[in-house]
């Protein structure tokens, strides 16, 4: 109750805006954008890698990481098995999360045992570890699933910067400021507490970074 109170005295603009930043900005995109942008951030990392293999991978990660996730939500919506698309409570979210799982292991599995760059096995590994992790961690509170996309993206182009000779400094700040943007926008809608959301960051950078040093 209080919470619904304190959201509505937000500015019904700046709860729109949030709104259509928190849908833009889905972790469910995560893997298959950060794919595309480590791609274009570091060509020299995909040696070897022709456009139309690349394009193929990309479609898989798309179909695999992103597709199936959002399916199996709006068909546990259509299903009655939660009662909206947020997932806001974290009863709603252990299915989806379970099913996630299963999509982000399999998706790891096939670029882990075919001849694909480092930095994609980094992060579908540090993706799948992270739904673990989150999955764990939702039995007992409730994590902002946003942010922990937004420390995974932190997590992917610090490793990105360790293997790679190419200039990252100005990327990199930018990936601070859309975290930055995440996270706020998450308070703003009074979705998570400061906490969460931090909690949320720690995981996903974490994990990245985790699943670097398995690979090395």
């Amino acid at each position: 109750m209080t919470e619904t109170k304190q959201t509505s005295q937000q500015p019904k603009l700046l709860r729109f805006i949030a709104n259509i930043l928190s849908y833009v900005l889905h972790p469910v995109f995560m893997p298959t954008v950060m794919t595309l942008v480590l791609y274009k951030l570091s060509p020299i990392s995909f040696a070897g890698v022709t456009v139309a293999q690349f394009k193929m991978w990309l479609l898989s990660i798309g179909i695999t990481t992103l597709f199936f996730p959002l399916f199996t939500v709006v068909l546990l919506k259509g299903l009655g098995f939660a009662q909206s698309l947020h997932m806001e409570t974290t009863r709603e979210r252990i299915i989806p999360l379970m099913a996630t799982m299963i999509f982000y292991f399999w998706a790891s599995h096939v670029f882990n045992n075919i001849p694909s760059p480092l930095i994609i096995k980094v992060l579908l590994l540090g993706s799948f570890w992270g739904i673990i992790v989150l999955f764990m961690i939702n039995i007992f509170v409730k994590v902002s699933l946003h942010t922990a996309a937004a420390g995974g993206m932190i997590g992917i182009l610090i490793v990105l910067m360790k293997i790679s000779p190419v200039n990252m400094v100005i990327p990199f700040f930018i990936a601070l400021f859309i975290a930055g943007l995440m996270g706020t926008i998450r308070l703003i809608l009074k979705a998570h507490t400061p906490a969460e959301v931090w909690l949320g960051y720690i995981v996903g950078l974490l994990v990245q970074l985790g699943s670097y040093w398995y690979f090395s």
